[in-house]
């Protein structure tokens, strides 16, 4: 059984910076598990881990698909369970790191491939505001709109659709067919700085994100032809970029708005998270050399 170290906790709290220690302690590489690192172009605001800042170690699941590309969770995990047998046939150590609950549960679960895409229903669907999705999800599938944000277009549409098609659940859905991982024993070490201070490093990194050239990079996404409704540009921070470029927000509105709403998400994925099984949780960031004394401790 092969030892499967797997870095989770919320954005911001220095999963990468953990990931990257542990990597060069135990001869790993590492497999993303964001699901907006795998978009090309989107960077900045994705907070990806530059090339020279990775120091040699190999990143894998970055930059995989265009933006206006689909691609579900349970892609994901096919790619990256595939990811994990080569890594470990070279005789090294695959390391998971992401804040992607739903991903983590696919490479680790498996999930079922649910009914094909119904285009008449989804158009229909599309039709309708995100919140009047959520309200319907809310009536259909109670647990699945429990687990999936009222702002969250894209899942609340797939989870309709297969309501709608199948006559049941998706939650009900996800237990049908599961595929377990195996040949691998995952090692969960879950980041769980303080709050407050994790708020104020939250709060520096939007200001930093936009001072860094959000702003030019949209515009210079938008100029490749990407088209402002592809999925990425609904996260954080790059949907009040677009806000700003398209002259419906400040530079102040956009930098308030993103700071809230990304205080909001760290708290879904500390909420997330703290479902899962099996967590080593440690009360720090990810760049504290105690913190990383003692997960490596765990893993050895």
């Amino acid at each position: 059984m092969i030892a499967l170290p797997i870095v989770v906790g919320p954005t911001g709290s220095g999963k990468s910076d953990l990931a990257i220690e542990l990597a060069l302690a135990i001869g790993g590489e590492i497999v993303n598990c964001d699901s907006l690192q795998i978009y090309r172009h989107f960077d900045i605001g994705t907070a990806k881990v530059p090339e020279a800042e990775r120091r040699g170690v190999p990143h894998h699941l970055i930059d995989l698909i265009e933006p206006g590309e689909l691609f579900s969770a349970g892609q994901y995990g096919h790619v990256a369970r595939q990811a994990l047998g080569e890594i470990a046939g070279r005789g090294r150590v695959p390391i998971v790191v992401g804040g992607t609950g739903f991903y983590l549960r696919a490479l680790l679960e498996g999930l079922s491939p649910g009914p094909a895409r119904d285009e008449s229903i989804r158009q229909k669907l599309s039709a309708r505001t995100s919140v009047r999705l959520h309200r319907i999800l809310s009536r259909l599938d109670p647990v699945a709109a429990a687990r999936i944000h009222a702002n969250d277009k894209n899942k609340l549409i797939r989870a309709l659709e297969v309501r709608l098609v199948e006559g049941k659940p998706i939650t009900a859905m996800f237990e049908q067919g599961r595929d377990p991982l195996t040949g691998f024993r995952p090692i969960k070490i879950g980041l769980s700085p303080p709050r407050e201070m994790l708020y104020r490093r939250l709060d520096a990194r939007a200001e930093r994100i936009f001072e860094e050239g959000l702003l030019e990079e949209v515009r210079g996404i938008l100029a490749r032809g990407v088209p402002r409704d592809a999925k990425p540009f609904e996260s954080l921070g790059y949907k009040q970029a677009l806000q700003v470029v398209e002259g419906q927000l400040t530079m102040q509105q956009a930098l308030e708005s993103t700071q809230q709403e990304t205080r909001r998400y760290a708290k879904r994925q500390l909420t997330w998270f703290r479902k899962e099984q099996n967590v080593h949780w440690i009360a720090g960031f990810g760049d504290d050399p105690a913190v990383q004394q003692q997960a490596l401790a765990i893993i050895q």
